[in-house]
């Protein structure tokens, strides 16, 4: 009995001394290194982590270019902890490669932040930017949109939809002639009124509706913002219940004001819906389809927030880029004098205009509308150029570094269009160097209706009007300060003076 008791003394004192547990801790971390299991590549390099909260503080305020500068000293694919959360970016066409083609199906789910106002298993059933994996569903989702909205024959009827807004656009701007007005919002007008004629046969917006413009943009970029904005939620999971920041709380907020734009002409066409009901546009599909409400508001908002901000943002770039660069817009001019014999553009003549595309390309390359592609997920651990990414990481891709690496460009900081005069560099994700758009399954599906729309609208900006900044400006000295989001705008917003060409 007296040796029973002795150890069983002897196995507590083991169990609650604390130098004891130490030892006993570190002694099965050693045996944990060395088993065959752990025989993994190690994870990629980077920045020293802090205790608790890892990485968070080398993030910065503009994590596009401490990441690039991060790669620069650790190499193109580096990791960092954010909390209990790893974090991988690739910053190097090779690295796009591995994550984006070579190991596209281990590393294609999506990372869905904590303030997204749906759980992971809602957007499995209603989303497709956001879906976190890419089930059967969410293939045929994409299938659908690709059928009925970016395929070649969609495309091709909606070319005079397009085509009539532009010229809303441009006939506006003329009764604005002599007066300063914001690009930016004038541009979102008519890409948002696009889309909404798409999807539901109005326009939600008008042209002169002073502020409404303004309100929704600044509304979309909350939404988007707040996707992006750092959550402890994310970083330490455990919280995610007490939405300790509120950021779930408002992004559901922001969500319901644009949901109200449109639901009651959802609920409207719902009751009028039969079988045999003609679809004449994107609504009458989803109800044809079967959809419901929580599923057709989802994708509209999607739809809405990837659409109508890159489009604008990379437009308003790029005119920044021509104002400032005075040889580039004098070329432009002067193909557009050259092929286009008239006062307005079809779409139809955009191919026709090779240096006012490659302006667009170049655009793209050093201002990509998505500076990081969206994050992705890895579904299981994976070797990435000799590193382990584990489960669970989240996959960054650094489009911006991407698009300024000297080793894949030259001149990488000058706006060049020249250099897409002749190269087979195209935006549909096979060229590494140059990603606007993404590449593999998650490639952005509004890719074939963005290469229409962007030389659409910018060529009409262009051939339509002369733009000066105000007061006379010196247009070398136009503020090309980034601010960093989902999306990367122009931290000043480009206000110049239209004055119509003869």
């Amino acid at each position: 009995m007296d040796q029973t008791q002795t150890a069983l003394t002897r196995v507590v004192y083991l169990f609650t001394h604390p130098f004891l547990l130490l030892v006993l801790f570190i002694f099965i971390i050693i045996k944990h290194f060395n088993s065959p299991s752990s025989k993994r590549q190690p994870l990629p390099p980077g920045p020293k982590a802090w205790p608790i909260v890892g990485n968070l503080l080398h993030i910065g305020k503009m994590p596009h270019i401490s990441m690039t500068q991060y790669a620069k000293a650790h190499g193109p694919l580096i990791s960092l902890r954010l909390g209990t959360r790893v974090l991988i970016v690739g910053s190097s066409p090779m690295a796009a490669v591995e994550i984006l083609k070579t190991n596209d199906r281990l590393l294609s789910a999506r990372c869905v932040p904590k303030a997204s106002p749906y759980q992971s298993q809602v957007l499995e059933r209603i989303a497709l930017v956001w879906a976190p994996q890419c089930t059967d569903g969410w293939k045929s989702l994409r299938a659908l949109c690709r059928t009925e909205l970016f395929s070649a024959k969609a495309l091709e009827s909606q070319a005079s939809l397009r085509e009539k807004k532009v010229a809303q656009m441009v006939k506006f701007l003329e009764t604005r002639q002599g007066k300063l007005i914001n690009v930016g919002e004038v541009v979102f007008t008519t890409v948002f009124n696009t889309l909404s004629s798409l999807f539901f046969s109005k326009d939600f917006i008008g042209l002169e509706d002073k502020g409404v413009a303004s309100g929704l943009k600044n509304l979309i970029w909350k939404i988007m913002e707040l996707a992006i904005t750092p959550n402890i939620a994310d970083f330490y999971p455990i919280l995610a219940g007490l939405d300790p920041q509120g950021l779930r709380r408002k992004s559901l907020k922001c969500g319901q004001e644009m949901v109200a734009l449109w639901e009651m002409y959802v609920k409207e066409r719902r009751q009028k819906h039969g079988q045999d009901t003609p679809r004449n546009d994107f609504l009458d599909v989803f109800l044809a389809n079967g959809f419901q409400d929580d599923q057709i508001n989802w994708l509209t908002l999607e739809l809405f927030s990837a659409g109508t901000d890159t489009t604008t943002t990379t437009i308003e770039w790029a005119v920044a880029e021509l104002i400032k660069n005075k040889q580039v817009m004098s070329k432009v001019r002067e193909e557009l004098d050259r092929e286009i014999n008239k006062d307005w553009i079809d779409e139809s003549q955009v191919s026709q205009l090779p240096y006012l595309n490659a302006c667009i390309k170049e655009t793209l390359r050093l201002h990509p509308p998505v500076p990081f592609l969206i994050p992705r997920r890895a579904v299981e651990n994976c070797e990435v150029m000799n590193y382990t990414i584990p489960k669970d990481s989240q996959i960054l891709v650094n489009v911006w570094a991407i698009g300024r690496d000297s080793s894949a460009w030259e001149d990488p900081l000058l706006f060049k269009p020249e250099r897409f005069l002749g190269s087979s560099l195209d935006l549909k994700g096979r060229d590494f160097e140059f990603l606007p758009f993404g590449s593999g399954r998650r490639i952005c599906p509004g890719l074939p209706m963005a290469t229409r729309q962007l030389p659409l609208i910018l060529s009409s900006l262009i051939h339509c009007f002369d733009w000066s900044l105000e007061n006379g400006v010196d247009p070398a000295e136009l503020n090309m300060t980034e601010k960093f989001g989902i999306t990367l705008q122009k931290e000043h917003p480009l206000l110049i003076v239209p004055k119509r060409k003869l």
